[in-house]
């Protein structure tokens, strides 16, 4: 395993903002990391860099416990963050210039290829970029030297929509070759590149999954009843927020499995006169999951 973490904790005080953590990302794997504002994805990939050492628990990122990670062990890893301090007083051409040499692995044509792709101005000092452009140079700087693990922390927070597509361009060109692990409430871009999901829930792991198999198992849910019809109190406990809508009954399926099973339970309700079941998208899964969390944690 690239990364594998055992019940990795960490407190600020009495607030635990990482709880009990128990993850695994295999190698060539792209682990989309999402949950509410908060909900400790920041400081989980922290850990994982030994940027913040755990309270409690273990993280082991490239075989090695990540409290023990060496120059070379990070000259394998690179990282992208939206709060990434720069060298601001370097220009873009002489923050590479510093870079090349670190990296025994670093490419060039890759750095040219990307520097020309994000239209870096090579003369600019960093600390006058945009934010987008300062981002772009970051990610710029972490896939030349082609690292094994890729660890992205709201890499596209706050760029416009073509900044985004390039990005999420330049990390599809080299998916396969690294493992990628994001951060990142721009859900709608990240799901292409994404195999598998992790849903942090207020510090809390609640799920870890092929994104194939999450996607697999949730729709939107509407089933029109017939005049009359009444809904019973008891509804399957996979039937996320059912509400009434005039004739028609609505839910988030979390258990889906094929169209007979669905049209089995919901005929116990009586009355169905049709029912349709469409896919969810991995932004619409999150939201409905957030929703759904927060509602338990208010009652």
């Amino acid at each position: 395993m690239i990364i594998q973490t055992e019940h990795l904790t960490k407190r600020y005080g009495r607030h635990e903002a990482v709880k009990d953590i128990s993850l695994t990302v295999p190698e060539g794997a792209a682990l989309a990391l999402i949950g509410a504002n908060g909900a400790g994805k920041t400081t989980t990939l922290r850990m994982l860099l030994n940027l913040a050492q755990p309270s409690s628990g273990d993280a082991r990122v490239l075989d090695k416990n990540s409290r023990a990670l060496s120059a070379t062990d990070f000259a394998r890893i690179g990282y992208v963050s939206e709060n990434q301090k720069l060298p601001d007083g370097l220009t873009v051409d002489q923050y590479f210039d510093y870079l090349r040499p670190l990296y025994p692995t670093w490419d060039n044509a890759l750095e040219a290829d990307l520097r020309h792709r994000f239209d870096l101005p090579p003369g600019r000092k960093l600390g006058k970029l945009s934010h987008g452009t300062r981002l772009k140079a970051v990610l710029a700087a972490a896939l030349p030297f082609k690292p094994t693990l890729l660890i992205l922390d709201e890499p596209l927070s706050g760029l416009d929509p073509l900044v985004r597509d390039e990005v999420m361009e330049s990390l599809l060109a080299q998916a396969g070759e690294m493992t990628i692990v994001i951060s990142s409430h721009e859900l709608a871009e990240i799901e292409g590149c994404a195999t598998d999901v992790a849903f942090l829930d207020r510090g809390r792991l609640a799920f870890q999954e092929p994104m194939e198999t999450l996607t697999g198992r949730f729709r939107d849910v509407s089933v029109t009843l017939d005049d009359g019809a009444t809904v019973p109190q008891a509804l399957p406990k996979t039937w996320l927020a059912p509400r009434r809508v005039g004739h028609t009954l609505q839910f988030t399926d979390t258990a889906f499995t094929s169209d007979a099973m669905l049209a089995a339970q919901a005929a116990a309700l009586g009355g169905v006169k049709s029912i349709d079941a469409r896919g969810m998208s991995l932004r619409d899964i999150s939201k409905t999951l957030m929703r759904s969390y927060r509602q338990e944690a208010d009652q």
